[in-house]
């Protein structure tokens, strides 16, 4: 019995990680898709908002296009969390960055920006065009997954 226990403390939790944007929508919807994917043995992901919309269909296409389903995520009220735990809350956009709530001292708060898809596509021509915007965020937001957990304790 007493081995058992002893495992048990020494076995390591995964990082706690949450994603904040304004609308929970696009960008933390992303980051904790390519998160749960590329990195959900190390890492638990979560992903926020301080005004959610909903998830973006267009941000759910581009993930769809690299192999991510994200569809069955939802966008979440950051308050909806504020029982959780986080080491790291990472903003993804300067205005969720600025109305950041207050975490616990043990939360590390970074920020990482990433330019709007929905806004670019606001502008574009076609569907193609719009997409273009979502793919080039997807993709720029891969790269920053890809070098999880290192990046954070910089």
């Amino acid at each position: 019995m007493e081995e058992v226990n002893i495992r048990m403390e020494t076995k390591t939790s995964k990082i706690k990680v949450l994603y904040l944007c304004t609308g929970n929508a696009c960008r933390s919807q992303m980051a904790e898709g390519w998160t749960r994917s590329l990195k959900g043995d190390v890492i638990e992901a979560h992903s926020a908002g301080v005004e959610p919309h909903g998830v973006d269909p267009r941000a759910i296409r581009a993930m769809a296009e690299a192999g991510v389903d994200i569809s069955a995520q939802t966008s979440k009220y950051v308050d909806m969390l504020e029982d959780m735990d986080f080491d790291y809350v990472v903003a993804l956009c300067s205005s969720a960055q600025q109305a950041c709530p207050v975490f616990p001292a043990k939360s590390r708060v970074l920020h990482f920006g990433f330019d709007d898809p929905p806004a670019l596509a606001a502008g574009a021509k076609t569907e193609e065009e719009a997409m273009s915007h979502y793919r080039r965020v997807r993709d720029e937001i891969r790269q920053l997954v890809e070098r999880l957990p290192k990046v954070l304790m910089e």
